[in-house]
């Protein structure tokens, strides 16, 4: 007798879909926890640290006066009112609160724009390396995700030149994430202004600017790309409170955009999702408020741990590794090992193989290059103890040097 689900049919862009890497390894490494094997897992973008006082009490006191309801649509006025001071205080650019839409994450908030912009036939240009969800958000949309190349040798950063030679009378939209992730790359203000220059002269091209990671910096200025002329009325910044308020679990994030825009994407939440917890909200304006100082002691050991990776990973021959100016990844060029052989006969073919080498004999958990667009690389996240992450780099130069 067949199976009622033989004949199953599921939406073609869903059955198309690729599963998050990130996650995937986050699963299959907690599998071997559960096995009992000591895994350190160096492969989710989360900080370590609890939410900072303040906003977790804001969380308890909107519980306690009873805000457990419905809010509008968009989020409080209080919060977008506060997420608009924001811009203009840390960024230069001034939002109305309609033009601003909160949401169940910055994940959520980059899904609508894209949704909100981009149709079928339409082209969205995605620099590699670059986070997980970009492409298939991309062709969820009907859209299709264009692949544009970047070098290690400049820090993965997108050049005018080749954005230039991506963009066709097709091209919708240009993801940008500063500071990067995977790679924590933090583009300069004037690169920035030469990619400005660039869109000028294609009107029809909109910046989905991806800033999650604004408050996560160590060498380098963030510079929100609506900031520069004449970008804000095509640019959608996105951002959240997940990296910098360790806030992870809380699922709140925001987009600007101009209202036509905004408009859109809170017409799609409205029938998708409604808006984000209203216990969350209020944590996110006490966020938005308080005193920044446990942000910047969070940012002060990301930077400690990022400079111990870095200089362990660059002590191994055959390891290029550009210094990450933000974020709390660092994306390693680990092609030297390809083709080596394994001490159990087997040959690690490319980054997918490395990964499960470094996990199944070495219980180091990181994600692959090929889930970013860039195959010569894997994404390592310094979001752990100096502890932990001094037992994993031990670990990744046992495995490495047994390579051979």
């Amino acid at each position: 007798m067949s199976s009622s689900t033989d004949s199953l049919r599921l939406n073609a862009r869903v059955d198309a879909m690729q599963p998050s890497a990130t996650l995937a390894m986050k699963s299959r490494a907690e599998e071997r926890r559960r096995q009992g094997h000591p895994v350190v897992a160096l492969s989710a973008g989360e900080p370590d640290f609890d939410t900072p006082q303040p906003i977790s009490d804001a969380g308890v006191r909107a519980i306690r006066n009873g805000f457990t309801h419905y809010t509008e649509n968009t989020g409080i006025l209080e919060l977008r009112e506060a997420i608009c001071r924001k811009f203009d205080r840390d960024n230069g650019v001034s939002y109305s609160p309609e033009q601003i839409v909160c949401s169940n994450g910055a994940k959520q908030s980059l899904a609508l724009a894209i949704h909100a912009l981009c149709d079928a036939g339409d082209e969205v240009l995605v620099p590699a390396p670059y986070w997980v969800s970009y492409p298939e958000m991309a062709r969820f949309s009907g859209a299709e995700p264009v692949v544009v190349p970047t070098r290690v040798e400049n820090n993965y950063r997108l050049t005018p030149e080749a954005l230039d030679d991506a963009i066709t009378d097709k091209t919708r939209l240009l993801l940008l994430c500063t500071p990067s992730n995977p790679t924590g790359t933090v583009y300069p203000p004037a690169e920035l202004e030469a990619l400005a220059e660039v869109l000028r002269d294609h009107e029809q091209v909109f910046v989905l600017s991806d800033e999650i990671y604004e408050h996560v910096i160590y060498d380098a200025e963030h510079r929100a790309f609506a900031s520069l002329p004449g970008m804000k009325e095509r640019t959608i910044t996105v951002n959240g409170f997940s990296k910098a308020y360790a806030m992870t679990g809380w699922r709140l994030g925001y987009l600007a955009a101009p209202a036509p825009i905004a408009g859109a994407a809170a017409k799609i939440q409205g029938q998708f999702t409604s808006a984000p917890c209203s216990i969350t909200q209020k944590a996110g304006v006490a966020a938005l408020e308080m005193d920044k100082a446990p942000v910047d002691e969070m940012v002060a050991a990301f930077r400690r741990r990022r400079d111990v990776v870095v200089d362990r990973l660059r002590a191994i021959d055959g390891v290029r590794c550009p210094t990450p100016e933000g974020a709390f990844y660092v994306y390693p060029d680990l092609s030297h090992f390809f083709g080596l052989e394994a001490p159990d006969g087997s040959t690690i073919a490319d980054g997918d193989d490395l990964c499960f080498y470094l996990l199944e004999a070495h219980n180091v958990a990181l994600v692959p290059g090929p889930a970013f667009g860039e195959p010569k690389g894997l994404r390592l996240s310094y979001a752990s103890s100096m502890e932990d992450l001094e037992t994993a780099m031990d670990r990744i130069e046992t495995g490495l040097h047994a390579l051979g």
